[in-house]
């Protein structure tokens, strides 16, 4: 089978399932299984492909058509252009977490000796992804999960950070001490009463621990917040993602705690994604 006539295949499968990404997530399937790019999938369309590796790129789109994602069927995602291995313990991380990347280091100078912590850290993508960029600066790594966090030393490692990466187990933050220049989650942050009817390749292949965030949905943003006041230097940052309709109630707890220079930043798509705080320099007001 040609590879152009194997893309078209998979396609197909897809397209007949409804999935509006069919087109992407074949090039996926198919420069996954080969190890290709995905411009080297157009390129060699007329090269010849075993049968053995056709059948597996078409096994794979079937369960795709079931509602497996595709990160979950290639056992990796890429983020921030890197490749991040995942497990049942790791949410997938998503693109509209690269905006909290982003806004780090747009106030990150890559030559300071920055300390960071990235709190329920998965897969990593986060941390390793600030230390790529920022040569100077070391992570604490924290999620609860000791197999979130051997996937996560596992993409250190493959990226080059592992000696500025530390992982730690632990809730939330109470293992760490003082004297961080970032604070950094993407918590959980789903209402617990909305994620029985959230899609199929969240809800039911995301682990319920990276999701549910609470009753409102803040739980996760009281505690750090709360746990950041102990361990910011003075004029540390504090960095979260949020849900889109979160952006007020987050700013407002923050607000409260002292922070200043409190920030909304949205994503591509106009919805409010991150929410930046400053600890003061001479402590609350």
């Amino acid at each position: 089978m040609r590879l152009g006539d194997l893309l078209r295949e998979a396609r197909g499968k897809l397209r007949a399932a409804g999935n509006e990404l069919a087109d992407l997530e074949a090039r996926l399937l198919v420069s996954g299984v080969l190890d290709l790019s995905v411009s080297d999938v157009i390129l060699k369309a007329d090269e010849d492909v075993q049968l053995e590796t056709a059948a597996q790129v078409l096994a794979l789109a079937d369960r795709r058509a079931e509602g497996v994602p595709v990160g979950r069927l290639l056992g990796w995602r890429e983020f921030w252009g890197l490749r991040f291995d995942l497990n049942e313990a790791t949410l997938e991380p998503r693109p509209d977490t690269e905006i909290l990347v982003e806004a780090v280091l747009a106030r990150s100078p890559s030559y300071q000796p920055l300390r960071m912590a990235d709190i329920g850290t998965g897969t990593g993508a986060i941390a390793v992804s600030l230390l790529k960029e920022l040569p100077q600066a070391v992570c604490d790594a924290v999620d609860l999960s000791q197999e979130a966090l051997n996937c996560a030393a596992a993409n250190a490692a493959r990226h080059g950070v592992s000696d500025r990466f530390h992982p730690v187990c632990a809730d939330y933050a109470s293992m760490l001490s003082g004297g961080l220049d970032w604070l950094i989650s993407n918590p959980p942050y789903i209402r617990s009463s909305v994620i029985a009817g959230l899609d199929r390749d969240v809800r039911d292949h995301d682990p319920v621990l990276a999701l549910d965030g609470g009753e409102d949905g803040l739980r996760a943003y009281r505690i750090l917040t709360r746990q950041a006041a102990d361990l910011l230097k003075p004029g540390g940052r504090i960095g979260f993602e949020i849900g889109y309709d979160q952006g007020r109630e987050v700013c407002d707890l923050l607000s409260s705690a002292g922070f200043l220079d409190i920030e909304i930043i949205q994503d591509l798509g106009a919805k409010d994604r991150v929410v930046l705080g400053r600890w003061p320099l001479n402590g609350p007001i």
